[in-house]
């Protein structure tokens, strides 16, 4: 894919688009800071149809004013192991600061998620993902892997999805 676009939210996320061949989805990629270094050039070697978007995120505000509004097809999210689902969590209250003097509150209760995986995956390991967690409680299928592993793993659910890839 080729990346087209970078910019910052209004919480400070860094953004990016990258656009593929014509017709396909909208997919959203989302990562914490430290797990984002290598997600552009992965992404810039991603063989699909649609667009994806990567947000750079800190907290859940911004992630999930994202997914409300690019309405994607499916949310990865990349932490430090790929899951396959995990349990409620609570996410404790806290104000954070964003760039220009905009503070926003965030935090509560998010429900159990369990992720899309491909018919043939290994993956079986189910742990807290707070970034999952959010995604589901908004109603969208979601993804959780690793950096590494974040090409491979879309254009498995682009395969896996009519008219994905």
């Amino acid at each position: 894919m080729n990346h087209t676009r970078t910019w910052s939210d209004v919480y400070g996320s860094a953004c990016a688009s990258f656009e593929g061949r014509a017709g396909g989805h909208r997919w959203l990629v989302v990562a914490p800071p430290e797990l984002a270094t290598s997600l552009p050039a992965a992404l810039g070697l991603l063989d699909g149809k649609g667009h994806v978007e990567l947000l750079v995120h800190e907290g859940l505000t911004p992630l999930m004013a994202a997914v409300q509004t690019l309405d994607p097809r499916g949310v990865l999210v990349v932490a430090p192991q790929a899951l396959s689902a995990g349990p409620a969590v609570q996410v404790e209250a806290r104000t954070l600061e964003a760039e220009g003097s905009v503070s926003y509150q965030e935090g509560g209760a998010f429900p159990a998620w369990r992720g899309w995986a491909p018919e043939n995956s290994s993956v079986a390991l189910e742990g807290e993902c707070p970034a999952a967690s959010a995604v589901a409680s908004l109603g969208y299928p979601v993804l959780v892997t690793e950096a590494g592993q974040v090409r491979l793993a879309l254009e498995a659910w682009m395969d896996a999805t009519p008219h994905g890839r």
